[in-house]
């Protein structure tokens, strides 16, 4: 299957394409066109900004970092129609967790409502984040921080 060239989420149906790849969707598309103006930086420029952001405050609590990407994901569903979504922040571990738990949550009350993909969607989105027991401090950053620090 297809992954979008931005954010790294699977595209199952349609997508966006242009000359600097194939997206899930317009906003990705989008930044995917400030990525490609990005990639004109100097990669060591871009390797500082990324380690700064890494070794920051968190964007969202103000609490001591290290800080990086967590995506949380969410399925809802109702009979034949079923949409998920995949959400990717920058954070600290807490808030990060707390994102994906409340991603979690939400699928399992909601997401499993859909024939058939609610129920074949809804499973994924409690366990999509397989690193998430492992200490963010023994990680280096994640490769979609570069991406949103180039940005």
């Amino acid at each position: 299957m297809a992954r979008c060239d931005y954010c790294g989420s699977t595209i199952i149906f349609g997508g966006k394409r242009d000359v600097n790849g194939r997206f899930c969707n317009k906003k990705c598309q989008a930044r995917g066109g400030l990525l490609a103006i990005s990639r004109q930086l100097p990669e060591a420029t871009v390797q500082e900004q990324v380690w700064k952001a890494h070794q920051g405050l968190c964007p969202k609590c103000s609490g001591a970092g290290p800080v990086d990407v967590h995506v949380s994901h969410k399925v809802w569903s109702a009979v034949f129609l079923t949409s998920w979504s995949s959400t990717p922040q920058i954070s600290c571990r807490s808030c990060g967790l707390k994102s994906q738990l409340t991603g979690t949550a939400f699928s399992a009350i909601l997401g499993w409502w859909g024939i058939p993909w609610g129920l074949v969607l809804t499973g994924p989105c409690a366990d999509a984040d397989p690193d998430r027991a492992k200490p963010i401090r023994s990680r280096p950053p994640a490769r979609s921080i570069e991406a949103l620090c180039a940005i």
